[in-house]
């Protein structure tokens, strides 16, 4: 921190997160997008907005007004992967770039007005860099310090044409007075200052300092600062990453993935061994497959401790697999890929201890070794989520991955309400496929339930899958659940405890297809 504002240039690429997107799903420039987060649109793309959409909608809302709107679950890693190529090619021409988040960069003005002969000037170079990594439409703002900078960046001009704005050294203040007090980001303080009758920033500049520092504190007394055009924030240049990925480019093309497994081996082997020379380990990797007819894709795998040569061999093989094998070779030859960490750790975090780890190691290595022969699918771990039914909690997920939506989404699951779930203690064994049963009265027809859910019959004789009819020792229910009323393909059934004579206990629905053995009690 320093008293006297940094003169600052600030490169902003508008609309990053969905253009980020629509470069990662190859989708066209003009497609109606929305990025979701927790149920709410966190960003969208100007095709989105000129139907209606807007940042904070529901997404229900923002369907209904662009009815052929695109929804895409938002990625802040996306964001990060697909701009740190552009923050590289900024730092070749212009060096101490500070990341703000992707999409906006930040660097002192000083250095590079001089080299290029004024700020106008460098500027201009780096929408020309920019440019020649295929980003367009980028907006470069230049001030004392990066508040100003950022305001200037995203100020259009009356014609939309001008992509630089450079506010005179001194003239912040003055620049900044028009603007609204939510610019400063602090929900809380611009509320209470537009309570007060304060709506731009040059009214709240032109508050005396010690009245604001004793109203509302020392974060309202740098606000205080950032209004009145003295920011005093500095520009913190990052060290730029070292690169670890491998990239194998095969020439010519391969389409075996034993051929391909092969020649990626000795890559694997220096892929890690990069990593350890830095004292790291993967425990994510990102594979990136390209084919000779220009397809690319990719995914992310975990490992539940870290990743060695081998591991990184068997998910090539996976992913190859997954592309479209035959048992004698590829849909398309592989022309390149690329292997690069998601995640790293120390590797003191995963060093064994004084004992050693003998029993999670042994399991480890023994689950690995069979998933490397039955292939990423065949070993299947359990966590349980939210649902009504006890089939809808389970949640099967492939050794080493995370739940569909990570270890937070299930959470999540887990603590919503759920109404009309079953209450515990829970069914000891629940079936991967429900399983038809007979369930009748004295005269021998099938017990219903009618829409009051009065019961047809008392149940009297039960027949298990593959069993004979019994008696019915004892019941329960039935108890009615309704799933999306509103909508035809809901579902609607009831559910019955049940006790045959031979003392077993089921979990039992009736729905429109008949009766049904859901889970039994052991």
């Amino acid at each position: 921190m320093t008293g006297l504002p940094v003169r600052t240039l600030l490169l902003w690429c508008p609309d990053w997160p969905t253009n980020a997107a629509v470069a990662e799903l190859r989708l066209a420039p003009d497609t109606p997008l929305a990025l979701i987060e927790r149920g709410e649109v966190f960003a969208c793309s100007a095709a989105a907005r000129s139907e209606g959409v807007r940042r904070g909608l529901r997404v229900r809302e923002a369907q209904s007004r662009c009815t052929g709107l695109l929804v895409v679950p938002y990625d802040p890693v996306l964001d990060h992967r697909v701009f740190e190529p552009v923050v590289a090619a900024v730092e070749q021409i212009v060096p101490g770039v500070q990341l703000s988040r992707p999409g906006t960069c930040v660097m002192r003005a000083r250095g590079p007005s001089r080299y290029y002969g004024g700020e106008r000037e460098a500027a201009e170079a780096l929408l020309n860099t920019l440019a020649g990594v295929g980003v367009t439409g980028a907006q470069v703002g230049i001030a004392d310090g990066p508040f100003a900078a950022e305001q200037a960046a995203k100020l259009h001009s009356s014609s939309g044409a001008e992509n630089i704005r450079i506010v005179p050294v001194g003239s912040s203040p003055e620049f900044l007075a028009p603007f609204g007090v939510e610019l400063l980001d602090r929900p809380e303080l611009a509320t209470l200052l537009r309570r007060l009758g304060i709506h731009t920033l040059g009214s709240f500049a032109a508050l005396d300092d010690t009245q604001v520092r004793d109203r509302f504190g020392p974060d309202g007394v740098l606000a205080h600062r950032l209004a009145s055009g003295f920011d005093p924030s500095d520009v913190d240049a990052r060290v730029p990453p070292a690169d670890h990925s491998s990239v194998v480019e095969f020439e010519p093309p391969l389409d075996r993935v034993d051929q391909v497994a092969f020649a990626f081996r000795t890559a694997a082997e220096e892929f890690v061994a990069r990593l350890q020379a830095a004292s790291l380990v993967a425990t994510a990797i990102r594979i990136e497959v390209s084919t000779e007819s220009g397809d690319s894709r990719f995914r992310t795998w975990l490992h539940p401790r870290f990743f060695t040569a081998g591991d990184v061999l068997d998910r090539v093989r996976w992913q190859v697999q997954g592309a479209g094998l035959a048992e004698s070779g590829l849909n398309s030859a592989i022309a390149k890929l690329r292997v690069e960490p998601e995640s790293v750790d120390p590797t003191g975090n995963h060093e064994a201890g004084l004992y050693g780890g003998a029993t999670d190691e042994r399991i480890h290595s023994g689950l690995s070794r069979v998933q490397s022969m039955v292939g990423h699918t065949g070993v299947l771990t359990a966590r349980i989520s939210g649902g009504r039914q006890p089939s809808d909690r389970r949640v099967l997920v492939p050794w080493g991955d995370l739940p569909p939506g990570g270890e937070a989404s299930v959470r999540a699951s887990q603590a919503l309400p759920w109404p009309g779930r079953l209450p515990g203690p829970p069914p000891a064994t629940v079936f991967p496929e429900r399983q038809r049963v007979v369930v009748s009265g004295a005269s021998g027809a099938d017990v219903a339930v009618d829409e009051r859910g009065q019961l047809s019959a008392v149940p009297v004789q039960f027949a298990e899958p593959g069993g004979r009819p019994g008696a019915v020792a004892a019941w329960a229910g039935p108890w009615p659940v309704t799933e999306r009323w509103w909508d035809a393909g809901g579902r609607r059934l009831n559910r019955f405890q049940l006790i045959d004579e031979s003392g077993g206990a089921w979990l039992l629905v009736l729905d429109d297809s008949g009766w049904w053995a859901e889970a039994r009690y052991d």
